[in-house]
């Protein structure tokens, strides 16, 4: 059905990730509307690009698991405690996924939300890096029509020079809400 309604609405794919890179954080911006959920996975369709996301362990209940789960879904449980008794932080959870996973790419936005945000969330760099994995920069691009990955990057520790080679990537891409698309001006 996405992919359908993404051929339909004129849409395409313009740059794909290679089969050769089987982990990987794939990040996605803009994110502006909900229109890039549909256009996204009508990428992904496209791509026949197996692709995860991760999402509240609440939200793989029934009944809403029947859909989550088949678009790629991976319940995080935020509450979880390490052997010390403390609270597991998301990164690390998400990090680990990676070392219970042969083929890993794991989608995140991010923005964090659709609304305008002048800091992007960060979790993503070091989910990469603690993991050992390349963060994939993927698009939906209102200006163009198009979808697509478009550039790798191995996060090198260099946090200020790597988020500056990410900001320029996406400087060039236009948001369904032009309006709520910022940049992190700290770090382009």
């Amino acid at each position: 059905m996405f992919k359908f309604i993404y051929k339909l609405l004129g849409w395409k794919v313009t740059h794909y990730l290679s089969n050769d890179i089987k982990k990987c954080v794939i990040i996605v911006a803009p994110h502006t509307s909900n229109w890039d959920f549909i256009y996204g996975i009508g990428t992904v369709q496209t791509m026949k690009l197996k692709q995860r996301f991760i999402i509240k362990k609440e939200w793989m209940r029934f009944p809403f698991n029947l859909v989550m789960g088949p678009l790629g879904a991976v319940p995080i449980d935020r509450n979880k405690k390490n052997t010390d008794g403390e609270k597991t932080s998301t990164v690390d959870a998400m990090a680990d996924l990676f070392s219970k996973h042969d083929e890993l790419r794991l989608v995140i936005t991010p923005e964090g939300t659709r609304s305008r945000v002048e800091k992007w969330r960060t979790g993503f760099y070091y989910v990469a890096l603690k993991a050992k994995v390349p963060i994939a920069l993927a698009f939906i691009d209102y200006g163009t029509k198009s979808c697509g990955i478009d550039k790798v990057i191995y996060p090198t520790g260099d946090f200020k020079k790597d988020m500056k080679e990410i900001m320029d990537f996406y400087k060039t891409k236009k948001a369904k809400n032009p309006e709520n698309f910022s940049l992190d001006l700290d770090l382009s």
